[in-house]
């Protein structure tokens, strides 16, 4: 874990982070009905904003994460690892990068949503400081929204 670095994302990053999107989301897929939107999203528009920081290891990305300020919170879209490298902690790496941005841009809370057939995330959020504020149906999707207070 100590060899992972967190870094900006950059265009030539895209493949690498679709290939995680891909992987780590697949086994929602079935649980869904259809691909959660992760795996569709547009990476390199996303990329361009700045919104992507990626995890990586002496052996390539194995993580990335999608965050970026809306209002007056700090929105985390989308965190992924590999799934050969889950359980190592660096989504909570990516996490921490998140919340650690927003505070130094002076932001308050940071907000994230998941879906509810996600069960492994709906129990790890609270876990790290995250409390569920509310459900609703978003874009045909079930989704379960969470707010942490930096």
């Amino acid at each position: 874990m100590s060899s992972v670095r967190i870094r900006e994302a950059i265009e030539t990053d895209v493949i690498d982070i679709q290939l995680c999107a891909r992987e780590a989301y697949l086994k929602y897929v079935q649980r869904m009905d259809r691909e959660p939107a992760p795996m569709n999203a547009d990476f390199s528009a996303q990329i361009a904003r700045g919104y992507v920081s990626v995890a990586t290891s002496p052996s390539g990305l194995v993580g990335y994460v999608v965050a970026y300020p809306e209002g007056t919170q700090f929105m985390l879209e989308n965190v992924a690892v590999l799934p050969g490298c889950s359980g190592q902690g660096i989504g909570k790496l990516l996490i921490e990068h998140v919340e650690n941005t927003a505070k130094l841009a002076g932001y308050k809370t940071v907000e994230l949503y998941t879906n509810e057939a996600m069960t492994e995330n709906i129990t790890m959020y609270p876990k790290l400081g995250y409390v569920e504020v509310g459900r609703k149906s978003d874009s045909g999707f079930n989704r379960v929204f969470f707010s942490k207070q930096l």
